[in-house]
């Protein structure tokens, strides 16, 4: 089990546009798992009828080996996303982390996203998911290219495995990457994948404390894009209340309401990407230029 999060240490998988998978390492958390078994003074001990339990369950050792291990996988995380930024950065990609429960909507918005944007910027995403390739084809078929992650049992994207994609993925100078992140408001937050923001997806069928229940996601995430809003006129739901709750958590955070189906706040959230997208750029070419003096 992971230190951090307690995801299982099962096969992480990348998949190609082509269905090729690419590899089929184990999810690395840093740390091995050593079984030392004494059976000897066992056996011993069932020879003297006398049986003294001294039980002192002392947990302080390992609660502070707990701490280390958390605190080495982090930092080896944030070493691969300091990479993963300085690639970012020197290509002029502009890389957008989203993130969400389960069944927010990211990949439907996705998809509207992409076909509103490809004529004005190459685009290419990373699709993360424990099982299966289904949200990758959906975007494969607007046109633009994924990669899927099947993260196996673990419940998040980390940073080394979302430079081993773009190392297949290859994104071209200029470009938009999306990174959709595992469905999950927990451990995603702990992982830095070297994204220039960070876009927390809540929905209007889930409820305006989530901000609330979630801070750490809240507080770490730059834009909070609320989803499904067509459906309000069906819901018993208050939008103002999600996000002042939001703001208790990050008063700095932006706020947008959208709907995929209706189009409804696309152009504002397509106009945010935009001007991140022209920063990046200069950003690039001031440090081509530094380059060059």
């Amino acid at each position: 089990m992971c230190g951090v999060c307690g995801c299982g240490e099962g096969e992480t998988r990348i998949e190609t546009a082509d269905g090729k998978k690419v590899n089929g390492e184990p999810h690395d958390h840093g740390h091995g798992h050593a079984h030392d078994h004494d059976h000897h003074h066992h056996e011993d001990d069932h020879h003297d009828h006398h049986h003294h339990h001294d039980h002192d369950h002392s947990h302080k050792d390992d609660n502070s080996r707990i701490v280390k291990i958390e605190l080495d996988l982090l930092a080896k995380n944030d070493a691969y996303a300091a990479a993963n930024r300085a690639s970012f950065n020197n290509a002029g990609v502009l890389a957008l982390n989203l993130v969400s429960s389960p069944g927010s909507g990211k990949t439907s918005l996705l998809v509207e996203t992409i076909n509103r944007l490809k004529g004005d910027a190459p685009v290419a995403v990373i699709e993360g998911d424990q099982q299966t390739s289904m949200d990758a084809e959906r975007i494969r078929a607007t046109g633009v290219p994924a990669i899927q992650i099947n993260t196996g049992k673990g419940c998040h994207l980390d940073a080394h495995m979302t430079g081993h994609a773009i190392e297949h993925l290859t994104p071209s100078t200029g470009s938009v990457l999306f990174i959709e992140n595992v469905g999950n408001l927990v451990c995603p937050a702990m992982f830095d994948l070297g994204e220039e923001h960070r876009v927390v997806l809540v929905s209007v069928t889930e409820g305006e404390d989530k901000p609330l229940k979630y801070p750490d996601m809240i507080r770490s995430s730059q834009l909070m894009l609320i989803t499904k809003v067509d459906l309000l006129p069906h819901l018993d739901f208050d939008v103002a209340a999600l996000a002042a709750n939001a703001r208790k958590i990050n008063p700095g955070i932006k706020i947008l309401k959208v709907s995929a189906r209706t189009g409804e706040g696309m152009d504002a959230w397509v106009g945010f990407i935009r001007a991140a997208r022209s920063l990046a750029l200069t950003g690039h070419a001031a440090a081509g230029a530094a380059l060059t003096l």
